[in-house]
């Protein structure tokens, strides 16, 4: 009898952590796209510091992502549990930003005034500058990067919390809670580990080429690949945050939903393709609006 009940327990497990380990991917592949921009971002953001404080910088800012998660991994399932009707406007809300926040990197790179091009470019030289001048606290200056980091972290953290509890809404609260929190440590490591990783390639690089023989070619392709790693990071996470946030969209809004299923389902083979470009177009759409809206929004405020 106690075999029996043992085995009967151990299946219970097997078939909870089944679900759990189906609940998680799901939620990873839907929250992609605010990965994809928060490796991007992160590794932009912690680059520039001197070899020996990179790694130090990237620890700092994985700790403040830990916490982060401790905040809103409980806060979402409190309103799961609590205000249920609330998980739908928050998906609608980070769907509508994440298009939003597409949209902008775009305007910013490719519209954005010549004034505001020669204040990044200062910015960015000043940055430069301060790391090797001697009358400037680099200590001071690194933790406003690292504060400035964690800041940002909590958004895009915000942003993947809310789109994995859409995912995991209707499971019991034991898998919601297994859900969440592997979710939230595994994408925390798996983002802060690439981070450290792309930081120190440049230093891969150099310690190849500085030892010649065969390994000097590889780390000259190293150096060579390193920053185009880093643009193709920032296009694709781009490009996720569309097709994320326009998925979600078009799931909030049945007339839409259901046009876009009708013109997937006479695609045949290519449904997958078809129906992403349309969820990506509705989210260049809405990220378009988005914009023109808070740009309007803030000439009115000025005047």
């Amino acid at each position: 009898m106690a075999g029996s009940s043992l085995l009967a327990l151990l299946d219970d497990i097997t078939s909870l952590l089944d679900d759990v380990a189906t609940l998680s991917k799901v939620a990873v592949q839907k929250t992609s796209g605010v990965v994809g921009d928060d490796l991007a971002l992160n590794a932009e953001q912690v680059s520039g510091f001197t070899a020996d404080r990179e790694i130090p910088v990237v620890w700092a800012v994985a700790k403040g992502s830990f916490v982060n998660k401790l905040i809103l991994v409980p806060a979402a399932l409190l309103i799961s549990a609590f205000v249920p009707s609330l998980i739908t406007p928050l998906l609608m809300i980070g769907g509508a930003f994440l298009c939003f926040e597409g949209v902008e990197k775009i305007f910013h790179k490719f519209l954005h005034s010549p004034d505001e091009a020669q204040e990044d470019a200062k910015h960015k030289a000043a940055l430069r500058a301060s790391l090797t001048d001697a009358t400037v606290d680099l200590v001071a200056l690194e933790q406003v990067r690292i504060k400035g980091a964690i800041r940002t972290d909590f958004i895009l953290s915000a942003e993947i919390v809310v789109i994995a509890l859409g995912t995991v809404a209707s499971a019991p609260l034991v898998q919601q809670i297994l859900a969440l929190s592997i979710i939230g440590v595994g994408i925390t490591v798996l983002v802060y580990g690439l981070v450290a990783g792309i930081v120190k390639l440049d230093d891969l690089g150099l310690r190849l080429i500085r030892g010649g023989g065969a390994g000097k070619a590889l780390g000259a392709g190293i150096l060579w690949m390193a920053p185009r790693l880093m643009k193709s990071l920032t296009v694709l996470g781009t490009l996720a945050m569309f097709l994320v946030g326009g998925s979600i969209l078009v799931h909030g809004i049945a007339p839409v939903e259901h046009l876009i299923e009708g013109v997937g389902a006479v695609s045949g083979p290519f449904r997958l393709v078809v129906t992403s470009l349309l969820d990506m177009v509705v989210g260049l759409a809405v990220g378009g609006l988005a914009v023109a809206g808070v740009t309007v929004g803030k000439r009115l405020a000025r005047r």
